[in-house]
Formats: C-alpha cells, structure tokens, sequence
C-alpha cells in the first residue's frame, strides 16, 4: 500500500513538474486546433486566416495595435508579427513557426486531415507535427507571460509565416527580411528543425539544432524525335532516363563530417545499443568502415554524413502509340554544409555518361552557415532538459531537412531549432499520411519553450 501510494505521488509530481497548468493547457489546445483546421496548404491552401485570428487574440489580451503586424507577398499568403515588450536591455529574441502546410488528400488519410481529432493518446491532423504545435505554444506563451505580468529583459518577437513548405516567392521569412526586417531583428531565433527521440516510448534524446543542409533541386531529361510505337528502336528516351536512374540508386556521394555532426555522433551513440553504439562512436572517431555500416543500417543517419539526392517525380511520353519525345525526372538533393549545387550536377554528369542525358539546376536555395553553440543557450537547453526528463542527453544536431533557419542565418541572425516536443524516432509522420503528435508530448513541449524562453530573457 505505501509502494502504492509512493507511486502515485511520485506519478503527481511529474505530472506537475511537466505539464502546464490546466488553463493553461486548454488554452494552447484551442489554439492548435483552429490552427489545424484552416487548409493552409502550400500549393492550395491560405495562411491569412491563421494570421488574422492570431492576431485577434493579441488584440483581445490588450496588445498595442503597433505591436501587431498582419501582411505578406499576396492576400492569401499572410503572416502576422506580435512584439511583446521587454525592458530593452539586451536585443529581442525571436519566436518563429510557419503556419502553411503540406498538402494532404482526405484519400490518403485514414482520418480528416483537416479536422482536428485527438485519439489513443495522439492529436491527429495535418501540421500536428509540422510545424503549427509550435506556432500554437508561442502564442499560447506570449499570451500567458501577459497575464503574468512577466517583464523580459529583451523585446520577444512572435513571427508565423507562410510559405515554408517550398519556399519560394511568397515565402514569409524572406518577405519580411526584404520587406519590413525590422520587425524581425533580433539578435538570434528560436525555430524547428530538432525533435526529441523516443524509442521504444521512452524518451533517450534531446536535439538542439545549429544548421541544416541545402536543397536542391536537378532536372534529368532526355528529349528524342519520337516515332511510332509500332516501330520501336533503342534510342527511347525514357530508356536513356531509366539507366540514368538506375545508376542513381546505386549511387552515395562521399562521407564527410563536421564539427556538429561529429558531436552528434559522439553523444548520440550513448543512446544506441550493441554494434550500432560502437559504430557510432567509431563515426564520431573519422572511421570510414564504420561510416557505411551505420549508413546501411538507418537512412536518417546516413543523410547526417552525407549529400544525397533521390528521384522524386517523372514525366514523359505524349501518347500510348508513340515513341517518347521527352522523358524527365526531378531529382531532389539535400547538401551539406559547404558543398555546392554546380558539384553535384557536374559529379552526376560523369555519373550518368549519356550526353542525351541533360543536368540542369531548376532550384538552389543557397548555403548557410552554422550557427555557433552559444554557452547561454546550450546551457539552459541542457539545464531544462534535465529537469524535467533526467536521463534524457542533449545532443547538438544539423537537420537533414530544410526550415526558414536558412534565411535567418544568412541573413546574420543565428537561429536554433528548439521545440521539446518528442516522437517515435521509427514513427515520424510530418509531410506523410495521418501526422500526429503524441498529446502528453504537446503540452510537455509547452512547458519546456516557456522556461526556455524564459531563462533567455531575465
């Protein structure tokens, strides 16, 4: 009975070292449900309402309407910028999130994608993961620092924005960087791009992300004269295209590590168990064996040492009875740090060997640098980590992906992907068919962004 009651009181205590207030709770939940609600998807969808009813609430807790921005490229693509006021004693931070999302079709889902649904411990909806649980957090964090009466030592910037799925010409990071950079200057950022790690439901690893690869986008494609398909002939160009992807698939660009991925490494193979462990120390270590078991075993460390591309989309032919006269593939490349898009297209056109063959670059959204381990920042991460999941390591990270960290860092302002939120390091949904977030995760998540900003601005 005392075992018992021992249990229950230690189960309490976590509860309450973890989770947000109730209000507090039931507010942030309200929130990311109208956020998953409105189909802001990148190619159809429209990020002004988000904005506009984010904004309302701003408006409502008793925001200065100078304090509250709503605008971007076009109509339909607006962000909305919140500044909460601080003593002005060192530079603001900013609290970034996008608020558009992949797209995603009721037939590929097993549930609305549009219709928030919590269920079997999960909340389900498209943007759960990526990237509305964290705009929903900052709002919900600024709005309570307000009722608080919390006076930071620094201005803190709420800025979500449109357009980070595909970036381009209405992305809202870039927009506002070209267009009103004051209302985002801050002297660093706080973003995704960084996740906890779960395994086998028990929470071994942190991330704090300081960097990101590139992306890149190739066009394979072969044109031909065509003919009829009554009399076929080897010069077929979706024949040219299909050796050329084949040689692909069996292709890996060389290993090459850096100062964080190194560390990655190095901290992350505490977590691991038996040869992948080992191997993994032995990566941190330059061991080049060790590097192509590990890049055999997992995908996502693979990506970690290495630039890789992968076909992505064809298009080809023009009738069921006739010879091809185009076939063309996307091929979508992820860089690290450093290295460059006119290598890569020049690597594969040795690669391929076929002059029909033709490598263009259609996108390149450009390099950006690292950003450096500030001791403050990595401090309280670690710190706060500690406290409310002991155990758990902290582990410096590049994303493998791409964020608006890219604009950010290129524009001279060091971003840091940060969210506290934790997944299944087998079961990542963000982009893929019924995306979710484990609800305990969320509120948890909660909790961490508001001590974290917290111990960055007093």
């Amino acid at each position: 009975m005392r075992f018992a009651l021992l249990s229950l009181l230690c189960v309490s205590a976590w509860a309450a070292d973890t989770l947000p207030p109730v209000a507090e709770q039931q507010l942030a939940r309200e929130i990311y449900k109208e956020m998953i609600e409105v189909k802001s998807g990148f190619t159809t969808g429209t990020t002004t309402p988000i904005a506009e009813a984010v904004a309302a609430r701003f408006r409502a807790a008793g925001f200065p309407a100078a304090d509250i921005f709503v605008g971007g490229a076009i109509p339909k693509k607006a962000n909305v910028v919140v500044r909460y006021r601080g003593t002005g004693a060192r530079k603001p931070i900013l609290l970034l999130a996008h608020i558009d999302v992949v797209e995603a079709l009721r037939a590929d889902w097993t549930v609305d994608p549009f219709v928030f649904l919590e269920k079997d411990g999960y909340f389900y909806g498209r943007g759960t993961a990526d990237d509305k649980a964290q705009a929903a957090v900052w709002v919900a964090t600024l709005l309570r620092f307000k009722r608080e009466g919390y006076q930071p030592d620094r201005d803190l910037i709420l800025a979500l924005t449109a357009d980070e799925e595909g970036g381009g010409p209405y992305n809202g990071v870039d927009w506002l960087l070209q267009k009103n950079r004051g209302l985002i200057e801050a002297e660093f950022a706080i973003n995704e791009g960084a996740r906890g790690m779960m395994v086998n439901d028990k929470k071994v690893e942190h991330d704090i992300g300081l960097a990101e690869k590139q992306f890149v986008n190739l066009r394979w494609e072969v044109r031909n004269k065509g003919g009829h398909s009554a009399r076929p002939v080897a010069d077929n160009a979706i024949y040219h295209l299909a050796a050329a992807l084949y040689r692909l698939s069996t292709f890996g660009f060389d290993f090459q590590l850096n100062d964080i991925t190194r560390e990655y490494f190095r901290q992350a193979a505490k977590v691991e168990a038996g040869g992948l462990a080992a191997d993994m120390a032995r990566v941190a270590e330059g061991d080049v064996a060790a590097m192509k078991r590990v890049a055999a075993a997992s995908a996502p460390l693979n990506a970690m040492m290495r630039t890789t591309c992968v076909a992505t989309m064809l298009e080809g032919g023009h009738a069921t009875n006739a010879l091809p006269q185009l076939a063309a593939a996307n091929i979508n490349c992820r860089l690290l740090p450093g290295d460059s898009a006119e290598r890569v297209a020049a690597e594969f056109r040795k690669l391929i060997a076929d002059e029909q063959v033709k490598v263009t670059i259609t996108v390149n959204e450009g390099d950006s640098p690292a950003s450096p381990m500030r001791q403050d920042i990595m401090k309280a991460f670690s710190r706060i980590t500690d406290t409310m999941w002991p155990g758990v390591i902290t582990v410096p990270t590049m994303a493998v992906g791409g964020s608006d960290g890219r604009y950010l860092r290129i524009a001279g302002i060091p971003t840091y992907g940060v969210q506290g939120f934790f997944q299944d390091r087998d079961d990542v949904r963000a982009h893929g068919r019924d995306e979710r977030m484990l609800v305990r995760s969320f509120y948890e998540g909660q909790t961490f962004l508001y001590e974290f900003v917290k111990a960055l601005s007093h």
